[in-house]
Formats: C-alpha cells, structure tokens, sequence
C-alpha cells in the first residue's frame, strides 16, 4: 500500500518536472525565433546578444528575467 501510494506521488513530481522544463524550453525557443538567433546555441546566443542594441538588450533582459526570477534574491539596499 505504502509503495504504490510513493510510487504515484514520485509520478507526479516527475510529470510537473517535465512540465516545467518543456515550458522553459518552448520560453527558450520563442526567444530564438523572437530576437533571429540563427545559431541555436549558448555562443550564438552570445553573439545575438553583441550584435543588440541597448534598448532590445534591455528587453531581453526583462523577458529572461520575469520567465525565470524566482525572487528569493532581490539585492538589498542600504538603510
């Protein structure tokens, strides 16, 4: 009884988890497709990025950053 109960349970962690990383992947590839990154690697990437200018980097950086901050490191500021 207990096997089967942990056995459905380790199924489920494992369908969200898949769930999550297909989510973040298809995030990936709009952003790819979006900003015409012809090389889909990290160094293609990387070149997009030098190619960019302020304002479409800084779109970028708040695409990234509101798909995956999770908010638990926000930088302090001094009082």
């Amino acid at each position: 009884m207990k096997k089967g109960i942990l056995a459905i349970a380790g199924l489920a962690a494992i369908a969200i988890i898949a769930k999550k990383a297909q989510k973040r992947k298809a995030f990936v590839r709009g952003i790819f497709d979006e900003y015409d990154v012809k090389e889909r690697t990290p160094f293609g990437f990387a070149d997009r990025i030098r190619t960019m200018n302020d304002e479409d980097y800084n779109s970028l950086k708040e695409k990234v950053r509101a798909q995956f901050g999770r908010g638990c490191c926000k930088p302090r500021t001094a009082e």
